[in-house]
């Protein structure tokens, strides 16, 4: 998923307007008087006052903003007019600490901007402002306008109308259904005193001091507190972001399930990370929902545990390895093999040709050991450096851990970081001419992206073939409140093409021998109903065993509030067939304020 940067509590980096609204024809006066919010505002995304000089807009001071590079108050009208879809507030950007209070009236001349946080190339909405203000206080100590109280029954269930097709798909000049649309409805508060009550969290707090509430408590609502991601038309209305005015300290370490009890109260923002964000001046009190990390069933002596398990960017300075350790051994139940994916190389993101990680696997192997576990041996394939994307400098990597106990690696020379495997016919079985071996690596599905990694594994005298993944991430998506509707999935393309040469690989193996067991596994960056998990199960090849799970429990990454698939762990028909297999989304990482990775891992034991 994207990564963030953290500046963002205050970072929204103000600068010249470069969103859809400078394409905006404009009809008004160069300078307009006598206007109100609610004129500036308008009935669409956009401003009928963009780029315009609006002269003594009159409103009481809502709330100050005196940190970071958007610096600036929101004004609220206190006499609003009769037409849902006009908002009443307004941010105005003052680049330097406001000089104004909460409770002031007064009135600001200055000029109408649309600001698109992160950049018009994001797709993202713009956020009117008022720019270059002279702020004039008329009086102080006035009452806040009430908050509008957000709630399941004020956000409708459709989130989104679909964009213009005139205009690129973009909803910025679509008068605004506020008792239609959730999208429509957040933006007709932009800049309002606003209110969420009991509201539960749905995303822990990140390193950001920020996290997610939903208004709906039952809309999709997971065992565990979540709200699930169910399909590309379920969004989930009643997820808002909740940030705060006051101290990063103070803010929350919530997790899933967990309630901000009481009111949450302040302005509705929009930023780069999330959208619609609640910048709260009060904040609700934390009441705990007591959740507890998962642990597996330990596989039987007959059974074949597999693993998969993201470590996100493990290099050996990080302090991680005793506690990734512990979910191995612990939460997981010491897997017979475990896919490891974003091994970085010994040095880390140090960007100095290094390329080998044995220094970080044998480190978390002993960690693993001394947390009680069993003496894992390892394969992998060095990435040429800087080839396989991710950190700058890390060379991430996927490994093969396995239990030399239980199980054998079957070790065939001739995989190299180049050199692509293929399959042979020994003896009537199938059988890689390299084990470990890569997957088409030269193929420019894998430009910047990492390599699939295959191996043959024994299990009590039976083959199993097991392909490693990582593939492209969703970075570079727009978000689900991108001003286009629906939004555009760029990233798909290249995870398309990956899919279907690993589709194709399982096919060479299955076609050499039809009852193969074969497994592909690992971080595949996308929907458990995606294009792309239907490309890789294309033609009955593999089937994502994460659909065995109830719908409620199908989840292994939670983003924006938004439990949903990004690993998973896909199996032939063979292994399908036999109906004997179990599959396990455990639940250590993804809901929890204190995460070693941002991914849970996932289990499947079966008897080959």
């Amino acid at each position: 998923m994207p990564s963030r940067s953290s500046a963002r509590l205050a970072a929204l980096t103000v600068a010249a307007v470069c969103s859809a609204a400078s394409t905006v024809a404009l009809t008004s006066p160069a300078q307009a008087d006598g206007l109100r919010i609610h004129d500036i505002q308008g009935t669409t995304r956009i401003s009928p006052y963009a780029g315009q000089k609006v002269t003594d807009v009159p409103g009481i001071v809502t709330a100050t903003r005196t940190y970071g590079s958007s610096r600036g108050f929101w004004l609220q009208d206190p006499t609003p007019d009769d037409n849902p879809a006009t908002s009443e507030g307004v941010f105005v950007f003052t680049s330097s600490t406001p000089k104004v209070a909460v409770g002031d009236s007064v009135t600001v001349t200055g000029t109408v901007s649309e600001y698109v946080p992160g950049g018009a190339s994001t797709g993202n909405q713009s956020l009117t402002e008022i720019t270059k203000p002279t702020v004039t206080t008329v009086s102080t100590g006035n009452a806040v306008p009430a908050p509008v109280v957000i709630d399941k029954k004020s956000v409708p269930s459709a989130y989104t109308p679909a964009g213009d097709t005139a205009a690129s798909g973009s909803v910025n000049g679509l008068t605004l259904q506020p008792k239609k649309y959730a999208l429509d409805y957040y933006e007709s508060l932009e800049g309002m005193n606003v209110q969420v009550k009991n509201a539960r969290v749905v995303t822990a707090t990140d390193p950001y001091a920020e996290l997610w509430v939903t208004v709906k408590p039952h809309e999709n609502r997971t065992n565990r507190g979540g709200s699930l991601y169910r399909s590309y038309r379920d969004q989930n209305t009643g997820r808002l972001q909740i940030q705060s005015l006051g101290s990063t300290a103070d803010f929350p370490a919530a997790n899933v399930g967990d309630t901000l009890a009481g009111a949450t109260t302040g302005p509705l923002d929009y930023n780069q990370y999330g959208g619609y964000t609640l910048v709260a001046s009060a904040l609700g009190t934390l009441k705990s929902g007591g959740l507890q990390r998962e642990t597996t069933k330990k596989q039987s002596q007959g059974e074949l545990a597999v693993a998969t398990y993201n470590v996100e960017n493990l290099d050996p300075s990080d302090g991680t390895f005793a506690a990734h350790a512990a979910a191995i051994v612990n939460n997981l139940q010491s897997p017979d093999i475990v896919s490891l994916e974003e091994i970085q190389d010994n040095n880390g993101a140090t960007d100095d040709g290094t390329v080998a990680a044995d220094v970080t696997v044998n480190k978390l192997i002993d960690a693993i050991v001394a947390a009680g576990g069993p003496k894992y041996q390892w394969r992998s394939i060095n990435p040429v450096n800087d080839q396989d994307g991710g950190e700058p400098g890390g060379n991430i990597r996927q490994v093969f851990l396995f239990n030399p106990e239980r199980v054998s690696f079957v070790d065939r020379a001739g995989g190299d970081s180049t050199t692509a495997v293929a399959v042979t016919k020994v003896h009537g079985k199938a059988q890689l001419t390299a084990s470990p071996g890569r997957v088409d690596p030269a193929n420019s599905a894998w430009t910047t992206s990492r390599k699939p990694l295959a191996g043959e594994f024994v299990f009590r005298g039976k083959t199993v073939f097991v392909i490693a993944n990582h593939l492209n991430s969703k970075g570079g998506d727009q978000g689900l409140t991108s001003q286009y509707q629906p939004v555009v999935r760029s990233s798909e393309t290249q995870r398309h093409a990956q899919a279907t040469l690993v589709n194709a690989f399982v096919k060479n193996i299955l076609d050499v021998q039809k009852d193969a067991e074969v497994i592909a596994l690992g971080d595949m960056n996308d929907f458990d109903f995606s294009g792309t998990t239907k490309i890789l199960e294309n033609g009955g090849a593999l089937w994502s065993a994460i659909q065995s799970l109830p719908t409620k429990e199908r989840y292994t990454y939670d983003y924006q509030g938004n439990e949903q698939v990004l690993d998973q762990i896909l199996i032939s028909k063979q292994i399908r067939s036999q109906g004997d297999f179990e599959y396990d989304s455990v639940h250590v990482n993804s809901e929890f304020h204190d995460q070693i990775s941002d991914h849970d891992p996932q289990v499947l034991r079966f008897r080959p």
